[in-house]
């Protein structure tokens, strides 16, 4: 479909999602499937919200329209790369981000947790959060979404990454309770304490990364990779937790597939593995009493 004749957004989304499926893209920035990550490029063309697309489906495009979505899919297929790097945004917690090739996609299950204020494991609402190897800082801007009283530190060790975080705190307004910070994980915060540590460090394994799709090679290196068994960063971010906790404080922590490792590593530990209602899996947490009593572990 490349000559414009008059087009609905239901027959563009239906050509879109006809077009990936058999050139076989991979989906997992964001969305995954097909029509979810056309619905991203086409509301992206027709400047509408994503949620209101399906009041326009009769609607036509205009030719420019259709040129420039046409345009993205087929630049999806042929390049591979996730159409929130082509867009130029992605949603996560409800919440919309500026992202780029600087950044991971945000797709982390934790967005589920800030969405449920972390109910089940915090006695009050955190005062202080850390969001450690923060990226694009989502998760730090969601938290503090989520506790309008809290301030949040955002630390990341590439400058790239904490450039496109202060852009997306200063778009969402939150300049005076989100902070970014480049840090090599705790080394910038030596004595401070926080009711909440919130953390997805890179832990994909060495033999993970040689398998990857194409898509996540146009993601940073230094945002997945952990070494042999994806936990060179985990270790590190366990056994100085205590250090950066309140008594009351909780550890909530991303490790992916690195879990089976993990688990396997620490089995006296008693990491509670989270389980989601919209899917995702290897988030675990930890108290600080807990991470204490096993500190000489890690």
């Amino acid at each position: 479909m490349s000559a414009f004749t008059t087009t609905t957004m239901l027959d563009a989304l239906r050509w879109a999602v006809s077009a990936m499926q058999q050139a076989d893209v991979y989906f997992g920035h964001g969305t995954d499937n097909a029509h979810s990550e056309a619905q991203l490029m086409l509301a992206h063309v027709t400047h509408l919200q994503f949620q209101q697309l399906n009041g326009f489906l009769s609607a036509h495009l205009t030719a420019a329209e259709w040129q420039q979505f046409s345009g993205l899919v087929n630049e999806r297929i042929s390049t591979r790369k996730p159409a929130a790097y082509l867009v130029g945004q992605a949603w996560f917690a409800g919440l919309p981000f500026v992202v780029d090739e600087r950044v991971l996609v945000p797709r982390s299950p934790i967005a589920e947790l800030i969405e449920q204020q972390f109910a089940t494991w915090l006695t009050q609402p955190p005062q202080r959060i850390l969001d450690l190897c923060t990226g694009s800082g989502c998760i730090a801007i969601a938290c503090a979404y989520a506790f309008a009283d809290a301030e949040v530190d955002a630390l990341d060790i590439s400058l790239e990454a904490l450039a496109v975080a202060e852009e997306n705190i200063a778009m969402h307004e939150l300049e005076q309770r989100v902070f970014p910070i480049q840090s090599n994980l705790y080394d910038a915060i030596p004595k401070q304490r926080y009711d909440l540590i919130v953390t997805n460090p890179p832990y994909v394994d060495a033999d993970d990364m040689d398998d990857l799709p194409e898509e996540f090679h146009h993601e940073p290196e230094l945002g997945l990779a952990a070494g042999e068994d994806g936990l060179d960063l985990v270790r590190t971010i366990l056994r100085e937790a205590p250090d950066h906790l309140t008594e009351q404080g909780v550890l909530i922590c991303e490790v992916g597939n690195s879990w089976v490792a993990l688990a396997h590593e620490f089995p006296q530990v008693p990491f509670e593995w989270i389980e989601f209602e919209r899917g995702g899996d290897g988030v675990f947490m930890l108290r600080y009493a807990d991470l204490v009593a096993c500190r000489d572990l890690f």
